[in-house]
């Protein structure tokens, strides 16, 4: 998924890898973390597949690549967005919420009140995507491409509104049992 976001990037205009950094952190970040060394590795690759380029330039920080997508990159970056289907239900949450009987009522509901807290956050990041998502429509002039930027942001606010409220819900849950296992003990 790495390679084709990065080719996706590339497909907008010829980057640098830091730029390439920047560009992920303002939009793909959102829904896709990379490291910096991840990106480089992947770059490395891509090129090692014919799918980039990168051109030498220097600068006045040192010299730096200038990558940008072949011919051969734009046809793999077409392919997988044509063959894309919907992924299956593989959701690291769910495990972890499907075996939490384990723990204490305590520490699951400290884990959803925290979830609620991390998706808050998360909640005011998207606020920051909005902006970035305008930015670089007005970059690379194409309100076309920009409104698939906009449905992945509105895919984001919503999911995290879907999980938070999820989350308050499974407190709810494990409070209305712990009071029903109290009740039942005084019986």
């Amino acid at each position: 998924m790495l390679k084709h976001g990065i080719l996706g990037l590339l497909n907008y205009g010829d980057m640098s890898g830091y730029e390439i950094m920047e560009v992920f952190r303002d939009s793909l970040n959102y829904f896709w973390n990379a490291q910096t060394s991840q990106i480089y590795r992947e770059l490395q690759t891509l090129k090692n597949s014919g799918f980039v380029d990168d051109t030498p330039v220097k600068g006045r920080g040192g010299d730096k690549k200038i990558y940008s997508i072949t011919e051969s990159g734009r046809q793999e970056l077409l392919k997988w967005l044509r063959e894309s289907k919907f992924p299956p239900a593989r959701d690291p949450l769910l495990m972890v919420t499907f075996f939490r009987g384990e723990l204490t009522p305590q520490e699951n509901i400290a884990f959803f009140i925290g979830m609620q807290k991390s998706l808050e956050m998360f909640s005011q990041q998207m606020k920051q995507a909005d902006s970035a998502s305008k930015l670089y429509s007005d970059a690379i002039g194409s309100a076309d491409k920009a409104l698939y930027w906009e449905m992945t942001v509105e895919y984001g606010k919503m999911y995290s509104k879907m999980l938070s409220e999820w989350a308050g819900r499974c407190v709810e849950m494990i409070e209305e049992k712990r009071d029903t296992d109290l009740r039942e003990e005084e019986i």
